[in-house]
C-alpha cells in the first residue's frame, strides 16, 4: 500500500501542492480492516478520519425495533468516519464494518486539529471535502423523496457500479430505502430488459 492515492486525494480540492501534500501525508498512517472487522461501534467516539484505498466499508445504525439499517458505503478513494461524532466528539449512533479486507490512510482527530491549525492550506482542504460530502448527503437524502425506487437504484448502477456488484442484496436494499424484494424485482426487471445481469 502505497502514499500516493493519499497524496493525489490531498490534492484534488486544488487548495494543496503536491510538496504539501507529501509532507501532509506524512502524519498519516496506514490501517488494515479484516473482513467484519468494525472500525467503530455505535456508543463509542470516532477518532479515527481514515482515507480507504481499498476494500468495502459499510455504516449502518438500528432503528427501534432492533433492524440494522445500512447508512453508507464507503469504497476506495472515500473518506470513512462519522463526522458527528468525530467533530463534536459525541457517541456515534452508527456502526462501521468492513465487508472486505479493507485498508487506507488513518490520522486521529488529535493529530488531524494539529494539522488543521498548523497548515491553513490542509485547513480549506478539510473544508472543501466536508461541504462536498454534505452537498452529497443532500443529494442522497432528496432522492429518497424525489426519486422511485428503480431510479435510486438505476443512479447507484450508474455511479458505483462496484457496490451493486460486491455489496451484499439486502445492505444494498436498506441504503437505497427499500426492501430486499423489491431491489430484487428491479433487478430481476434489468435482467430481462437487457439481456444480462445488472
Amino acid at each position: 500500500m502505497t502514499r500516493e492515492k493519499l497524496i493525489s486525494f490531498l490534492q484534488s480540492t486544488g487548495f494543496v501542492s503536491a510538496q504539501q501534500a507529501t509532507e501532509i501525508a506524512e502524519h498519516f498512517a496506514p490501517k488494515t480492516l479484516e473482513k467484519h472487522e468494525f472500525l467503530l461501534r455505535e456508543g463509542q467516539v470516532c477518532d479515527e478520519y481514515l482515507l480507504l484505498d481499498t476494500g468495502l466499508v459499510r455504516a449502518f445504525a438500528n432503528d427501534p425495533e432492533g433492524n440494522d439499517v445500512t447508512t453508507g458505503l464507503y469504497t476506495s478513494g472515500q473518506l470513512v468516519f462519522e463526522v458527528a461524532s468525530f467533530f463534536n466528539r459525541t457517541p456515534s449512533q452508527e456502526n462501521m464494518q468492513a465487508l472486505t479486507v479493507a485498508s487506507g490512510w488513518g490520522i486521529s482527530y488529535q493529530q488531524l486539529n494539529a494539522l488543521f491549525h498548523a497548515r491553513p492550506e490542509f485547513r480549506e482542504f478539510g473544508r472543501s471535502v466536508l461541504v462536498r460530502g454534505l452537498a452529497t448527503l443532500k443529494g442522497r437524502m432528496l432522492a429518497m423523496i424525489t426519486k422511485t425506487a428503480a431510479e435510486r437504484y438505476a443512479a447507484l448502477l450508474h455511479a458505483q457500479p462496484q457496490l451493486v456488484q460486491q455489496v451484499p442484496l439486502k445492505y444494498l436494499a436498506s441504503y437505497l430505502g427499500m426492501t430486499d424484494t423489491s431491489l430484487s424485482r428491479i433487478r430481476a426487471g434489468r435482467k430481462d430488459e437487457h439481456g444480462a445481469a445488472q
